[in-house]
C-alpha cells in the first residue's frame, strides 16, 4: 500500500471538490455502461494529475528570478507592463509561459520581495498561447517589490479553457521566492516583466519548473542568451 500511494501525488485543496465530483459521476456512469466508466475513470485521474501540488527546491542566492509557473516560454520580447501596475509605458523585457492542461497549474513567487499592489482586469477567453492574450485575456497582475528598491510585475492569465484566476497573497506581504502563491483552472499563461536593463536567461522553446527555473540574474552580467532544438 505505501508503495502504491508513494506514486500518488499531493493534491491541492482546491482539486478535493473536483476529483470528488469526477469520481462520483464515474462511477455512476461505471452502472449504466463499463466503457463510460472506464473514460470517467481515466477523466478523474487526469483532474488529480492536473491538480498536483509538489514540493520545489528553489535557487536562494540574492538577485535570482526565478519562474512563477511551469510550461514552456512561448514569448521573450519588450512588451509594455500593464498600466494597472504603475511601471510606465516603457516596454520591459516579457516572458511569457504557456501552461497546458497537463503542467502543474501551481503559480510562485520569483524573487524575495514585498507584494505592492495586486490588481485583476476582467477580460476575453482567447487561446493564452497567443500574444494579444496578454493584452485581452482576463488577468491579475501582481508587483513585486524587491529588496533593492527594484520592481518585477508578474501576470496570471486566463486561457481558452481556464475561467478562475485564484491568488492567495495580499498586498503588504513579504514573500520568499518560490512560495505559492495562486493557481489558475485548467489551461493558461503567466506573464513576468523584467527590471530595465536585466537580460533573461530562458529562451523560447524552453520547459520551465515553477520555483526552480531561473528566469534572470539581477547581478549577472550575462546577455540575452540563445538557443537551438538538438
Amino acid at each position: 500500500m505505501r508503495f502504491f500511494l508513494s506514486f500518488v501525488p499531493r493534491i491541492h485543496r482546491e482539486g478535493w471538490p473536483f476529483v470528488a465530483i469526477f469520481a462520483v459521476v464515474s462511477a455512476v456512469l461505471a452502472l449504466f455502461a463499463p466503457a463510460l466508466g472506464v473514460v470517467g475513470l481515466l477523466l478523474t485521474a487526469w483532474c488529480v494529475w492536473f491538480f498536483r501540488d509538489p514540493d520545489r527546491v528553489t535557487p536562494t542566492r540574492p538577485g535570482l528570478i526565478v519562474s512563477p509557473a511551469d510550461g514552456e516560454v512561448i514569448l521573450v520580447m519588450p512588451a509594455v507592463p500593464p498600466p494597472e501596475m504603475g511601471l510606465g509605458d516603457r516596454p520591459l523585457t516579457r516572458i511569457s509561459i504557456f501552461l497546458s492542461v497537463f503542467d502543474v497549474h501551481i503559480n510562485r513567487i520569483p524573487a524575495d520581495g514585498v507584494i505592492e499592489r495586486l490588481a485583476y482586469r476582467p477580460g476575453t477567453f482567447v487561446n493564452a498561447a497567443l500574444d494579444k492574450a496578454s493584452e485581452d485575456n482576463e488577468r491579475l497582475a501582481a508587483l513585486l517589490r524587491l529588496p533593492d528598491g527594484r520592481a518585477i510585475a508578474f501576470v496570471q492569465i486566463a486561457g481558452l479553457v481556464a475561467r478562475r484566476i485564484l491568488c492567495w497573497t495580499t498586498e503588504g506581504r513579504a514573500h520568499k521566492a518560490g512560495e505559492r502563491y495562486g493557481m489558475i483552472r485548467f489551461g493558461s499563461r503567466a506573464d513576468l516583466y523584467l527590471p530595465d536593463g536585466v537580460a533573461p536567461l530562458v529562451v523560447v522553446g524552453q520547459r520551465t519548473i515553477g520555483g526552480e527555473t531561473v528566469l534572470a540574474d539581477l547581478n549577472g552580467t550575462e546577455p540575452a542568451r540563445e538557443g537551438a532544438v538538438r
